[in-house]
């Protein structure tokens, strides 16, 4: 019997739990359409801002097709691409989230190209961070 009252207890209790747990949220109807915006928006972006280390910046086209095979003659399991900003031709290695991540990478390549730097990139694809 005693067992009995015991185990109707416990029983009872955890309902009582089971019920206290329940949560339901009511938000205002424009918090929700603010939230799918700023979903849509960033769903559809598919450009993101970076770091990036800038190893040439030259006019002359041949010359950084040149730097680009050599650099991956050294380095290839390092990303590089170039990109055109009349009248300049630059190449740039690796895309990091953090300018502490392009900085370590920095540090590998001053020994081969003394010039380079980090340079902030607002046109890195996110899977390029993968």
């Amino acid at each position: 019997m005693k067992n009995l009252i015991i185990l109707s207890a416990i029983f009872f209790f955890s309902i009582q739990m089971s019920l206290a747990q329940s949560v339901q949220v009511n938000e205002d109807y424009g918090i929700t359409r603010m939230l799918e915006r700023h979903s849509h928006t960033h769903k559809s972006k598919t450009e993101v801002s970076g770091w990036r280390v800038q190893i040439l910046s030259t006019t002359d086209r041949m010359r950084m097709e040149q730097a680009k095979e050599d650099f991956l003659n050294n380095y290839p399991a390092e990303r590089v691409e170039w990109e055109h900003a009349k009248p300049y031709y630059r190449l740039r290695v690796g895309a990091f989230p953090t300018k502490l991540e392009a900085i370590k990478l920095l540090y590998e390549l001053k020994k081969d190209y003394p010039s380079a730097y980090p340079a902030m990139d607002n046109t890195i694809n996110p899977r390029d961070f993968l």
